[in-house]
């Protein structure tokens, strides 16, 4: 089980610093992460809708320790916000923000990452988009669907995450789609102990079916945050049978893997939205992205073999 291993490195100073540090660590990381400036995604932004495709942008960076890093994340979205405005993308791309990176963590984290949020919902709602929240590991959830519900008040788009290999997903899935909000349901991509989350595979996939048909059957909006084949197709065969049209569910893939799926399904009709990460502090995001998939591990091991 590779995927608890490459989790624990991403927690690791040192192997922080070694793969940092190796030369054939950048093209790989471009591969999942193709900028660390607004200036650098704004021609990925235009490519990618110019190609029929959404986006929801990601500013990487949720190991942060002081209030002073919080007040940096929240005027890097609000940057980004001023430029999709300038560039009339607003309703072709949202945000995605990790709560610890606006201070959820920090002495006061509460308080302080909801007063962080809300001025750049303001701003994304103002330029006709939304942002959603990402999950993060267990112990940080009632504290996210807490400054969830209460965004929602004023901004009723506000999304969130749901993970399902949680055992708590599915009654949290229940409470947001009677509520009619924007969820996104992964599998989820932080090491969590058995008493919390299922830890074999076929357990989670089970689970996602389940939580999925929760989503369907309800009345929010679900965003289907996937690259797995079988559960795209069965997601495709739960809308249909609920009734719902393309445009009251939509796709959503990670910038950099499986690229020619996300064309298929918007050439198909689909709402396909890609999720796209940015940013200098890139490790914990990528370590992310080779546990989540083996094929993501192998990719990198032959770039290293290959330029090593």
């Amino acid at each position: 089980m590779l995927g608890p291993v490459i989790l624990a490195a991403s927690r690791s100073d040192k192997m922080r610093r070694l793969i940092s540090a190796a030369p054939v660590t950048k093209p790989v990381v471009d591969r999942f992460i193709p900028g660390e400036t607004v200036d650098q995604v704004v021609p990925i932004i235009k490519d990618l809708t110019g190609k029929g495709l959404e986006v929801t942008m990601d500013v990487v960076g949720e190991d942060i320790t002081t209030p002073e890093q919080s007040y940096a994340a929240r005027d890097a979205y609000l940057e980004l916000i001023g430029r999709l405005e300038e560039l009339g993308l607003g309703t072709k791309a949202e945000m995605s923000v990790k709560l610890s990176m606006f201070g959820q963590a920090l002495e006061g984290g509460h308080e302080l990452a909801l007063a962080n949020v809300r001025p750049v919902v303001e701003a994304a709602a103002a330029i006709g988009t939304t942002v959603t929240l990402d999950a993060e590991d267990h112990t940080t959830l009632d504290s996210m669907f807490a400054i969830h519900e209460e965004l929602r008040k004023d901004f009723p788009g506000t999304g969130c995450v749901i993970q399902a290999y949680l055992f708590r997903t599915e009654a949290d899935a229940r409470r947001l789609a009677e509520s009619g909000s924007r969820v996104r349901l992964v599998k989820g991509a932080y090491k969590e102990p058995a008493e919390v989350a299922y830890q074999q595979k076929s357990e989670t996939d089970k689970a996602y079916v389940r939580i999925l048909k929760i989503l369907m059957e309800g009345e929010g909006y679900p965003m289907i945050g996937s690259h797995d084949p079988r559960l795209i197709s069965i997601a495709q065969e739960l809308a249909r049978t609920a009734g719902r049209k393309l445009d009251e569910y939509e796709f959503q893939m990670l910038y950099g893997i499986r690229s020619d799926e996300h064309l298929r399904l918007a050439a198909e009709g689909h709402r396909m939205r890609v999720y796209t990460a940015y940013g200098t502090d890139w490790y914990g995001y990528f370590m992310r992205r080779l546990a989540e998939k083996p094929a993501n591990l192998l990719f990198f091991a032959r770039s290293i073999l290959t330029k090593g």
